[in-house]
């Protein structure tokens, strides 16, 4: 069982606090719901619609959580209950989000609702109940770089400056009204610009911290990885246990979290979306023992996989000098360690069930 005698990063003894997870069934809530099980004294209310991915740290025999975590099945759409669960928190962690590009591209009016006007509720009873909050926001609400305006042969193209993200630096550049994609971006940043002013207004206390798991599904399947416009884009990806360890960092130092921005990303990681389709299914082959498909990729149009609307950021490298300052933090996990880590738990866990689930005759 974790040790009550935890110290921050200043050496101030951390007390055992109450936490309201809002999304706690959803891949970075239920990572985080067992770090603090297992590192720590703190209880957790864990909030969300599903929670299958937590249902190990539920069960009657998980005696060593005791009565430190309880799951709380609510859409906080229409849920008058809460209010009253943030009231119960010290601190609340919000994760809930429609986060899957061809949703926000298709239906933009929910992923405005979800991102935006669902998260209302939250931040009001944060704010009214003197309650701190940590919002997670995304990349994406910096939009595109200063660089992907510069001419092709401009000699500034080779300036990290004009295309690493900071916190309190770099603008926030969308694309036009009719691109549908930056609906998601917008509605994030609109409630982040929301929190803020909360904090600075109102004293708010809050920090503001899918390409794998599509090619995981499709490397399962033995179908080929679907390249969007060429795969040109580029990304930078962090495992998910360096950024859970950031997230403890920002629960446990509110004096040094409160207030900031942080981003939470590696970027010694930065890849084109072919690049990583080609280390994907080097990996895969590696983990499963099965050969790669002669045709491991297909190109394919952003409006065939997308639909209308679609417009995409051109670089996402996040700087790591605010949160590397405030909480000594930064990623250690290489991206090939991280796939290769990502992919063996996905082929152990799904390969054989996904393999039954195509074999099994479809009923006419």
């Amino acid at each position: 069982m974790a040790s009550a005698s935890r110290v921050d990063l200043d050496g101030n003894q951390i007390k055992p606090m109450t936490i309201c997870m809002i999304g706690a069934g959803g891949f970075i809530g239920s990572h985080l719901c067992e770090k603090i099980m297992a590192e720590t004294p703190h209880k957790v209310l864990a909030l969300d619609v599903y929670n299958d991915k937590i249902k190990h740290l539920l069960e009657p025999d998980s005696l060593q959580w005791k009565d430190r975590i309880q799951f709380h099945r609510i859409n906080i759409k229409h849920d008058s209950r809460l209010e009253g669960l943030i009231k119960m928190a010290d601190l609340t962690i919000n994760l809930a989000a429609i986060c899957t590009p061809a949703d926000y591209n298709t239906r933009p009016l929910d992923t405005i609702y979800s991102n935006f006007i669902d998260a209302l509720p939250v931040v009001k009873y944060c704010s009214e109940n003197n309650k701190r909050l940590i919002h997670f926001s995304t990349c994406e609400v910096y939009g595109k770089t200063i660089g992907s305006f510069l001419p092709k042969d401009s000699p500034l193209l080779k300036d990290p400056e004009y295309f690493v993200l900071k916190e309190d630096a770099s603008p926030c550049i969308f694309g036009p009204i009719e691109k549908q994609r930056w609906s998601y971006a917008c509605a994030k940043q609109l409630i982040e610009r929301l929190v803020y002013a909360e904090g600075a207004e109102n004293g708010l206390d809050e920090g503001v911290p899918r390409v794998l798991a599509c090619f995981s599904n499709n490397l399962l399947r033995g179908e080929p990885l679907k390249l969007v416009d060429g795969g040109q884009s580029q990304r930078t990806f962090v495992y998910i246990k360096d950024a859970i360890e950031a997230v403890l960092l920002m629960i446990e130092n509110p004096a040094r979290a409160n207030g900031h921005i942080f981003n939470v990303g590696n970027p010694h990681n930065e890849v084109t979306v072919r690049q990583l389709a080609e280390m994907m299914t080097e990996v895969y082959s590696k983990v499963s023992g099965e050969p790669s498909l002669e045709v491991p990729t297909i190109d394919v149009s952003s409006k065939e996989f997308y639909g209308e609307g679609y417009d995409d950021s051109d670089k996402r490298i996040p700087d790591m000098t605010i949160i590397n300052r405030q909480l000594g933090w930064n990623p250690k996990t290489s991206l090939w360690d991280l796939l290769e880590s990502t992919l063996t738990y996905q082929h152990r866990t799904y390969a054989e069930a996904i393999k039954k689930s195509i074999a099994k005759p479809v009923a006419s």
